[in-house]
């Protein structure tokens, strides 16, 4: 099978998963995942040749990669808009949502939110993921 091959099959098999993976950990804002997740197979397709016989750990770990390179971008982002001002901010409209708009399960979130990155994202891949050892060592 071609590198090519490896990667469409991998595409294929995969892609739902990656993008459940982002989706949770970006809470379904779904222009974000959508832009990650076709950076993650970006990534894959220029690394084909180094894709895993078992390829779903490593794009799991090329995925928390892409998100943080997001969240990056997200923070510059805000500070640019902090510098040069918010416009909405500046004709009184709100940014912020109001209590009703709180999402189910929230209480989770604020309790992986107390541990470490390192054990957040172990708790997820183990729980949402459905990763065991070996696929955690890889990820």
């Amino acid at each position: 099978m071609s590198n090519d091959e490896i990667f469409a099959a991998a595409y294929r098999e995969h892609y739902w998963a990656v993008s459940r993976y982002v989706a949770r950990r970006l809470d379904g804002r779904t222009g974000e995942v959508e832009e990650v997740v076709a950076e993650v197979f970006t990534v894959a397709w220029r690394r084909r040749a180094e894709l895993p016989h078992t390829p779903l750990p490593w794009l799991y770990g090329v995925a928390r990669n892409c998100l943080a390179n997001a969240v990056r971008g997200r923070g510059r982002r805000r500070r640019l808009l902090d510098r040069i001002g918010n416009d909405d901010a500046a004709h009184g409209r709100h940014l912020t949502s109001g209590p009703e708009a709180e999402s189910p399960g929230g209480w989770v979130h604020e309790a992986l939110a107390r541990l470490s990155e390192k054990d957040q994202e172990v708790l997820r891949l183990t729980a949402w993921e459905e990763l065991g050892v070996d696929e955690l060592a890889v990820a």
